[in-house]
């Protein structure tokens, strides 16, 4: 009798394990199509309208950001196909442009662009090193881009949160945003919002690279 309510108990703890996974499989795939066809840029919020318009709760069954990245990547793979890639390679091209633009600070492609996710509303992310930001303002000025300042609040340690300037303009039928870093910065990226991991960072070799394989 022991044996086979353990068993039992065995077969139904499988199961809610399997659906469980089942709802974070959905969760995800909505929380990708909300990203993707509204916008959304903060995973948390996309987590959170996907499981509420599923009806789905419970720290289990909500799929964690690095699930939901991949299921972004799925969904533009699949309904965006030979769109999707014609963009990427343009943003891509785009990053190099303004890499090359700005190459006496150092640039690094960061971001959706860099990890294939970005779509129609996305921005090409770069980060540059210099201990002025004013200077980075004064060679895109020389250079004739016009472009708005911002600031941007990133985790630099696991408790720590620190406030670095920004400036965005358009090139090459793009967005871009340029946070500004100090010199030393180059050596410790921030955390990644996604996976809370300092986030990758690629020169214009790689970009160079990535093009070539698209």
């Amino acid at each position: 009798m022991s044996r086979k309510m353990s068993r039992s108990s065995s077969a139904m703890a499988r199961q809610k394990h399997s659906e469980a996974e089942r709802a974070r499989q959905v969760v995800a795939q909505e929380a990708a199509r909300i990203i993707v066809d509204h916008g959304v840029r903060d995973y948390r919020l996309a987590k959170q309208k996907a499981a509420e318009r599923l009806g789905v709760g419970g720290r289990g069954s909500l799929p964690g950001n690095t699930e939901i990245e991949a299921a972004v990547v799925e969904h533009l793979k699949i309904f965006g196909r030979e769109s999707h890639a014609d963009q990427l390679r343009l943003m891509r091209v785009a990053a190099l442009s303004a890499m090359k633009l700005l190459a006496s600070f150092t640039p690094r492609l960061v971001g959706p662009v860099l990890a294939g996710t970005a779509d129609e509303n996305s921005a090409v992310n770069l980060h540059v090193f210099t201990d002025s930001p004013e200077a980075v303002a004064l060679e895109l000025s020389n250079i004739g881009i016009s472009f708005r300042p911002y600031e941007r609040r990133l985790k630099s340690r696991r408790n720590q949160v620190d406030t670095f300037a920004g400036f965005e303009f358009h090139h090459s039928n793009s967005a871009i945003q340029v946070t500004v870093f100090p010199i030393d910065g180059i050596r410790q990226a921030p955390m990644s919002p996604v996976d809370g991991k300092p986030m990758k960072r690629v020169d214009s070799n790689a970009v160079q690279l990535l093009l070539e394989h698209i």
